[in-house]
């Protein structure tokens, strides 16, 4: 797929995916909308997966495709709120995403 055209659905998604992601944080910024696949460049994946990331005493939560690119994450929170959030969403019937996370860095 072209570049620009893999783009524009991938932002599509990514867009949909931070909106979803804003309700739960108060916070979501966009992160990919394009991976490269083998016959050039897709959009990011339509599932929504939620995943976590714990460093010290704060977390960033993520909804990712099913290949673990990240559509969208919060800001660091700390530990206590990204577990309530990470909990509701599970419990609204958002999949876990278990595999390693592809971020921006």
């Amino acid at each position: 797929m072209q570049y620009h055209k893999a783009s524009i659905l991938g932002h599509e998604r990514s867009k949909k995916a931070q909106l979803k992601l804003f309700d739960y944080t108060g916070y979501a910024m966009l992160t990919y909308t394009t991976k490269q696949d083998g016959n050039g460049f897709a959009p990011v994946g339509e599932e929504m997966l939620v995943a976590k990331m714990e460093r010290e005493a704060d977390a960033m939560l993520f909804l990712c495709d099913n290949d673990g690119y990240a559509k969208a994450q919060s800001k660091p929170l700390p530990k206590e709120k990204a577990e309530e959030a990470y909990k509701k969403m599970l419990n609204d019937g958002i999949a876990e995403f278990k595999g390693k996370i592809k971020t921006v860095s």
